[in-house]
């Protein structure tokens, strides 16, 4: 088996233990790495790293230009290793190797973006009231920045989080999920051959509370950004608001997927495949709940399961798969015992249901594309997070029936809405209370466009401009330019 090293302070290391922890392929179901299993000693070495860095080393010298000249350049060595990195992925987390590609081939634009953002971050002279006085406003970097990141897309999502804080000036600590760490720690090499200062990224790998714990609570730690569940995000907010540090949380989601009449049928029976299928609905916004209007529901259910019947699961290294493998021995049990939920509440079983055990799925955690139809929307399979390939069914019969049923959820990441009257995308786009609404598409991302949820969907927004707030402080600066200063027991 392949063994890795964490990596603190520009170098590579054992951990503080020198325990290893395995991480097992997927598709095999077998061992194939092991990762160093990092503590609280670890995690002090990275933090004190990352804080020198910040308040004292070079990267604390260098201009907001040349930040953004080193984050474009590592933008263009990960262009060149994307295959590579890309191929770690798939071993590590099950992933289509052609999903795995694409990502890999966009995460450059994200340390282009901001690395051309990155002078861009500017302050304001503010027009006062008061004569004789110069007031304006600086835009700080917070400080060492925890990064949390989940399995599902490892390096796509530490590229949401690292490209803005490097920009603004922060330096982070990276924990991994356990059960995908590989490919964040082949990443890391890259930092310094791009040319980046020892400390201003550093990567601990391990387990939630013996790595994730001691992060979190470190009293230098000034920013927390996670990816993951909503259970363990208001744990780590109640744990950040004990020490006012800043808090990202991009949680969970029950995205409503929602298919009007005059919608086109084909178009929108892709979109739902999609938004349910791709990724083994391994995905914060997949379109796991089917809003289906009931004049259509019966032709659409027709062709939606002639469509999902064909989806060809199996080796996801393979460019013929496109289904493939759940992440995590846990997530596939998980997953197995939402079906039998799904089942004891009622809900009609109309495709899949079982574990994958066709030839071409091997010894892997398959799960078959599952759908199930007759659903209300107070089931507990169109309320709970699943993350896996089920999908939901529920019909609706008209505007205000369909924004009911989506916006009756605790989650509010995606929706999707399919409708060929553009006043009816308009009026749903207004009254969905989701962070991004896609009509006549779904899964659709850029670097460029802001990305978070309602309500227990999570906190802040990641990509676009506006990430790059995240990670800054504003300071007001006032100049006494010749003002009298009059009674000292009177607010000026």
């Amino acid at each position: 088996m392949q063994r890795y090293q964490m990596y603190i302070d520009g170098r590579y290391a054992d951990s503080a233990s020198g325990q290893f922890f395995v991480s097992e392929n997927p598709y095999t179901g077998q061992p194939w790495a092991e990762m160093p299993r990092g503590n609280q000693a670890d995690v002090e070495a990275a933090v004190q790293a990352a804080h020198k860095a910040y308040a004292q080393g070079d990267w604390s010298r260098l201009t907001p230009t040349q930040r953004g000249a080193l984050l474009r350049k590592l933008g263009d060595l990960v262009a060149r290793d994307a295959e590579k990195l890309a191929a770690t992925e798939v071993r590590d987390n099950g992933k289509l190797l052609a999903e795995m590609r694409g990502q890999l081939n966009y995460i450059p634009q994200w340390f282009y973006y901001y690395g051309g953002l990155a002078d861009k971050i500017q302050g304001t002279v503010i027009p006062l009231d008061k004569p004789g006085y110069f007031n304006f406003t600086r835009n700080e970097p917070l400080g060492v920045v925890a990064v949390i990141t989940p399995w599902n897309s490892p390096l796509m999502l530490t590229a949401w989080k690292i490209a803005p804080a490097l920009a603004a000036g922060c330096t982070v600590v990276i924990k991994p999920s356990e059960f995908t760490s590989a490919s964040m720690l082949e990443f890391a090499s890259l930092f310094e051959e791009a040319g980046f200062p020892a400390g201003v990224v550093n990567v601990v790998t391990g387990f939630g509370n013996e790595v994730g714990g001691p992060l979190i609570e470190h009293p230098l730690v000034r920013k927390i950004s996670f990816t993951g569940s909503d259970k363990t995000g208001k744990a780590i907010n109640v744990a950040a608001a004990g020490h006012f540090k800043h808090v990202s949380l991009e949680l969970g989601g029950k995205s409503p997927n929602i298919v009007f009449e005059d919608a086109n049928i084909d178009d929108a029976v892709n979109g739902a495949i999609s938004g349910i299928f791709s990724a083994t609905g391994q995905t914060c916004i997949a379109g796991s709940r089917l809003l289906l209007q009931e004049s259509i529901h019966d032709a659409f259910m027709e062709k939606l399961l002639a469509l999902a019947k064909t989806a060809r699961m199996g080796d996801p290294m393979a460019s013929d798969t496109q289904v493939g493998p759940i992440t995590t021995r846990p997530q596939y049990d998980k997953v197995l015992s939402y079906i039998d939920i799904a089942r004891q509440d009622g809900a009609r079983l109309a495709l899949g249901g079982k574990p994958g055990n066709r030839p071409e799925c091997g010894d892997g955690w398959f799960v078959e594309p599952t759908i199930f139809t007759d659903v209300k929307n107070d089931m507990r399979i169109a309320q709970e997070e699943v993350f896996g390939p089920v999908l939901a069914v529920i019909k609706f019969k008209d505007e205000a029936d369909a924004v009911s049923i989506a916006n009756d959820s605790c989650y509010g990441l995606g929706a999707g809405v399919w409708t060929s009257d553009i006043g009816r995308a308009l009026r749903m786009s207004e009254k969905i209370q989701s962070g991004t609404v896609w009509v006549n598409t779904y899964r659709a991302v850029s670097v460029m466009s802001p990305f978070g949820g309602y309500k227990h969907s999570g906190l802040g927004r990641e990509n676009g401009i506006d990430a790059i707030r995240e990670y800054l402080q504003t300071k007001s600066v006032w100049i006494n330019s010749g003002a009298p200063n009059g009674n000292p027991f009177v607010m000026k």
